[in-house]
């Protein structure tokens, strides 16, 4: 039988389940990663489970998000997070040495492996044939206890490439194109990999690049075959022994196939304020910018930046606009300053910032009110740049180039003659993170902001409570639980963070969830779309919030609920969706007996109007007991405890 890239992975890391898409499957996990602000909540619930080290032989703990130390809660993190890998065998990787998605791409991706990793931006390992998968910090504690995956088996969709690119046009167009297609909800359920003879034409940094942002349409991950090109960059990294050739069968059928003539595309641009409002940058070009950013985990490779550096060579950027480059990566930042491009970047007068995420997850360079900043970022939310007013751009490294220069949007083709880079042989390579250290006698740091995650308790019989907030469709991570330099610092202290959740869009939510003694929100289309943060489930636990009712929910932001011991509910007619109003008293009768027996329709009773409204909850086996348990902590708490009891009586 012939098969998929994806299905050839996954055959070979199958724990249980039939890959059917819509069924349950367990995966086997080879490596793991956590960023620092979702990782301290990760080893904070790993610590619970008792074990005395990770299961994993490549677990990764990067520190790349909260490097801006304005106080002493990121700092105190950072500390926490050093003594826990040290204490029970991951390798920590310092603020500094670089975005988690770039560097693992450098050091640590191997074709044919899995990857689960506590942020959605995971697939950028899918750029050299790995199965990279985003999921919630608490799946990732599990992951590190050796226990596999669990995940709805997605349909595996190909997306055909044929042809070459033009000059001028990037993989960040390729994907923008994508995204334009498919929408920011189109690719929930589905596994997008890349096929077609196309394929070939495209470097390991431009397939990172495309798989970076496919998270954007809510996918499951993207794939890339692991080819010649993937060889060639792992032969500069001195990993060319990882290396080794995977791709669909000639006759692989899938359920979808998109074609792509990459020879057809030109420059693109993602509009305010979703990453999917894309349009041609020739449309645009009368609109001028006061911010231009270069890098983040979408487009911060030596190729990259390279290629800006010889556009900007012996240029200046134009008045009044503001140009930020970050290298992904230490070992980036030193190839750009051993080969020359550190100098041309500065000379054209570009702000130089250290490798890390900064202003992608609004951690500093907050452009001004109601200005235009251009970002080769892959999320462009209303206020996620730090300034609610800003309209922030999304676009390639060649355009934020073109732009920086005239001082407007503009269409890099106008340019000229395209630019062509070498690369060398070897990169300079980096591995100054403490490479799988154990010492079971470290002592673990815990500064006075790292505080006990909420966990839920089992559900009652019933359920009631009050709508507290109704939103409208494709509500982000960022809405729930907003990030920026305020903020983010709090990511290790559930009960300061929750007083924030929902503060953009209703600034008395909290205070009105914990006066209730918490209730439901009601919501549209796409609910938790963006950032696998899952704070965004364990700040509204700590509000007292036990569902949430919509119309449908985003992949891992449901996960995050059934995780986190709250319910996610789905309106059985989207239409009633209108019957709810703020205020309204709930009530769910038989909830828990319903849940035990595998009952899928609730009924939700509109204590306030009368009404009756019909609810979904479609389990799995496995996710019934996770809830009937209060989360997935008690869930595996429970599962190690009973394993060593067995062990015991083995003993006797």
């Amino acid at each position: 039988m012939a098969l998929t890239l994806t299905e050839k992975i996954i055959a070979s890391h199958l724990a249980a389940g039939t890959p059917v898409p819509g069924q349950e499957i367990a995966l086997f996990i080879d490596q793991t990663l956590t960023q620092d602000a979702t990782g301290t909540l990760a080893y904070l619930q790993w610590e619970t489970l008792g074990l005395e080290r990770v299961k994993p032989r490549v677990a990764l703990s990067y520190v790349d998000h909260n490097t801006l130390q304005t106080g002493f809660e990121n700092a105190d993190d950072h500390l926490y997070l050093r003594s826990v890998a040290v204490r029970y065998g991951l390798t920590f990787s310092p603020p500094g040495s670089g975005i988690c998605h770039q560097l693992h791409l450098e050091r640590y991706g191997i074709p044919g492996q899995t990857l689960l990793g506590s942020d959605n931006h995971t697939p950028t390992a899918g750029g050299l044939g790995m199965l990279a998968i985003g999921a919630g910090g608490l799946n990732i504690a599990v992951a590190l206890a050796g226990e596999p995956y669990y995940l709805t088996m997605p349909a595996i969709v190909s997306i055909q490439l044929e042809g070459t690119l033009p000059p001028w046009v990037a993989a960040k167009d390729i994907i923008l194109e994508i995204i334009r297609r498919l929408g920011v909800k189109g690719g929930v359920g589905k596994i997008l990999e890349y096929t077609g003879p196309g394929v070939q034409n495209l470097t390991a940094p431009q397939r990172a690049t495309i798989a970076n942002m496919g998270a954007e349409t809510g996918c499951t991950t993207s794939i890339f075959p692991s080819d010649c090109q993937t060889r060639e960059y792992l032969k500069r990294q001195n990993r060319e022994s990882d290396w080794q050739p995977l791709s669909a069968d000639p006759d692989a059928a899938y359920e979808k196939t998109y074609r792509l003539d990459l020879s057809r595309l030109e420059p693109l641009v993602a509009q305010p304020h979703s990453p999917d409002n894309v349009a041609p940058v020739a449309r645009l070009h009368d609109i001028p910018v006061q911010q231009v950013i270069i890098g983040s985990c979408t487009n911060s490779s030596y190729e990259d930046l390279t290629r800006v550096a010889e556009i900007l060579k012996g240029r200046r950027v134009a008045p009044g606009v503001d140009l930020v480059v970050i290298p992904g990566s230490r070992q980036v930042y030193r190839m750009l300053a051993a080969y020359g491009s550190l100098e041309k970047l500065l000379a054209a007068g570009a702000r130089i910032l250290e490798s890390a995420c900064g202003p992608c997850i609004g951690m500093g360079q907050a452009p001004a009110s109601d200005s235009v900043s251009l970002r080769t970022f892959n999320r462009n939310f209303r206020g996620r740049c730090g300034t609610a007013s800003a309209g922030v751009y999304l676009a390639s490294p060649e355009t934020a180039a073109a732009s920086a220069l005239t001082g407007y949007i503009t269409d890099p083709r106008t340019l000229g003659e395209t630019i062509h880079i070498t690369e060398p042989a070897r990169y300079c390579i980096e591995d100054e993170g403490n490479r799988g250290v154990h010492n079971p006698n470290q002592p673990i740091i815990r500064g006075p902001n790292i505080k006990p995650c909420p966990v839920a308790s089992p559900p009652a019989e019933e359920l009631a409570g009050s709508v507290l907030l109704q939103v409208g469709d494709n509500i982000s991570t960022d809405d729930i639980m907003p990030a920026g330099a305020k903020i983010l610092p709090l990511r290790s202290n559930v009960p300061a963070l929750a007083q924030y959740c929902y503060a953009n869009i209703d600034p008395s939510f909290a205070a009105r969830a914990q006066a209730a003694e918490g209730g439901f929100i009601v919501a549209g289309e796409n609910y938790g779309q963006g950032s696998s943060r899952e704070h965004a489930a364990l700040a509204p636990l700590y509000l007292g919030i036990r569902g949430i009712i919509a119309k449908s929910f985003a992949r891992i932001h449901r996960a995050n609920l059934i995780n986190s011991g709250i319910l996610p509910l789905l309106l059985t007619r989207g239409d009633d969706y209108k019957s709810f109003t703020p205020g309204d008293r709930l009530l769910i009768p038989s909830l828990r007996e319903k849940i035990a027996a595998g009952e899928e329709t609730l009924t939700c009773k509109n204590l306030t109007t009368g009404q009756e409204i019909s609810l979904t909850i479609a389990l799995s086996p496995r996710e019934r007991e996770i809830l009937l348990a209060g989360g997935l902590l008690n869930f595996t708490k429970g599962k190690l405890t009973a394993g060593r009891d067995v062990d015991n009586k083995c003993i006797q």
